[in-house]
């Protein structure tokens, strides 16, 4: 089975739906597949469109969920970005790429927090850094984010989180 070739197509027929409408993000689901951030059982099925397991009864989100979110976020290089909600690293690793600098991704989860941290690792990420905490409280040392992007459900939005943000920010 052709990991590869497999996942090509994924984008390629995400790209072909309307999904991914900018090369930036094209370029950046084609250098860090989603195979690379599931466990090895998963591999086989990383290039489905649909969510996956992951450690401590979490996902890691659909490719279209992905496409959607980072579109809409709009991304550019230079941008400090903190994502709230780590799981796997895949997201993390994509913003990495999209902003060309160090990203900030905060886990509560001591078990993906290390997960995460292997799965960068092997992709190859550097500029990515996983810190176990609770997310609601955002990151204050490197704040003010041009984006805080939370793929973690919450009732509402925590203040510190809109605190942290640039003017401007979102």
């Amino acid at each position: 089975m052709d990991l590869d070739a497999l996942w090509k197509r994924t984008v390629e027929n995400l790209v072909r739906e309307g999904i991914i409408k900018s090369e930036a993000v094209r370029r950046a689901f084609l250098k860090y597949p989603r195979y690379l951030f599931v466990e090895d059982r998963y591999k086989k099925y990383a290039h489905v469109d649909e969510p996956l397991p992951i450690p401590s009864g979490q996902t890691i989100s659909a490719p279209h969920m992905v496409a959607i979110m980072l579109e809409l976020a709009d991304l550019k290089p230079g941008m400090n970005v903190l994502e709230i909600g780590t799981g796997s690293g895949w997201n993390a690793a994509l913003i990495s790429e999209l902003v060309k600098t160090d990203v900030y991704t905060i886990e509560r989860i001591p078990e993906l927090v290390e997960f995460a941290r292997r799965n960068l690792e092997r992709a190859g990420v550097k500029n990515v850094h996983v810190i176990l905490g609770d997310g609601t409280k955002g990151f204050p040392p490197k704040a003010p984010y041009d984006r805080i992007i939370v793929t973690a459900g919450a009732p509402d939005i925590p203040r510190p989180l809109v605190e942290q943000l640039k003017q401007g920010g979102s």
